[in-house]
């Protein structure tokens, strides 16, 4: 199961159209900012929604569901791309090493607020078996310490959507890559942070990797502090998903609405 993104602390049947059954909560909340003159953002949404049901309707196979035969790096080199400025200081994503990294790790998945989506609670081996699934497997995941002003601050998991078992619930497209996240410190949470770095990140993936067409993220649809950070880091919601395990909010960031939102 895809582990839920956590900021309070990451069946459509393929299709992209609204289901909706969000927490009153999350209803009432709003973004702000306006699209840029004379651009139509809710035309520019439709006509992407537009596209996913033709995605699903082509009569091309799935993606996801068949591991094509890909060489090379499948995240285009993630140790390398260096930091960004954001308004919250200097961010970087730095790929874990185990050796370094596992304590700080197991301690933020052993928070309850933590714990309550990733499920990844209890002795240090927990999170260590969930880090070496991705560490030793074909690259298609990359688990990393994001790093604010020099300071280790949450956790972040990189990861081909299109290649991963999500692509069986909603209509995936080539090189969609997806984002799960934490904000290990309590300080960190509630006060805008976690928007800012989702953007950074956002526009880190769509800068490093030409060929992806989109940001994917499913958070789980309890988590409203995750749902409007997603929100207002420019994510649209897209539909609600039965994964295993969890409900989801399907959010994406698409490359064509990046200048709009």
């Amino acid at each position: 199961m895809p582990p839920t993104d956590s900021l309070v602390t990451g069946t459509a049947d393929s299709e992209d159209t609204l289901d909706l059954h969000l927490p009153a909560d999350f209803l009432a909340l709003r973004i702000t900012g306006e699209p840029g003159a004379g651009q139509d953002i809710g035309a520019v949404q439709n006509a992407e929604a537009a596209q996913d049901v033709e995605a699903v309707q082509d009569s091309s196979p799935v993606w996801g569901t068949v591991l094509p035969l890909l060489g090379g790096d499948l995240l285009d080199q993630v140790a390398e791309w260096g930091p960004t400025t954001t308004a919250a200081g200097e961010f970087q994503l730095r790929p874990v090493r185990p050796e370094r990294d596992l304590p700080l790790i197991s301690r933020w998945m052993n928070d309850p607020a933590v714990a309550a989506f990733w499920e990844l609670a209890g002795p240090a081996d927990v999170t260590e078996a969930h880090l070496a699934a991705q560490l030793t497997g074909d690259g298609r995941s990359v688990p990393c310490l994001g790093v604010l002003d020099g300071t280790p601050m949450s956790y972040w998991e990189l990861y081909r959507a299109d290649l991963d078992p999500l692509a069986r619930y909603y209509p995936a497209r080539p090189h969609d890559t997806g984002i799960h996240l934490l904000l290990g410190d309590i300080a960190d949470r509630g006060r805008g942070v976690g928007s800012v770095l989702l953007r950074a990140v956002a526009n880190l993936v769509l800068d490093r990797r030409p060929a992806c067409p989109r940001v994917v993220a499913e958070p789980d649809v309890r988590n409203v502090p995750s749902l409007a950070a997603f929100l207002n880091a420019g994510f649209r919601f897209s539909a609600e998903v039965d994964l295993p395990g969890k409900r989801a909010a399907l959010m994406l960031r698409d490359r064509s609405l990046r200048s709009l939102l």
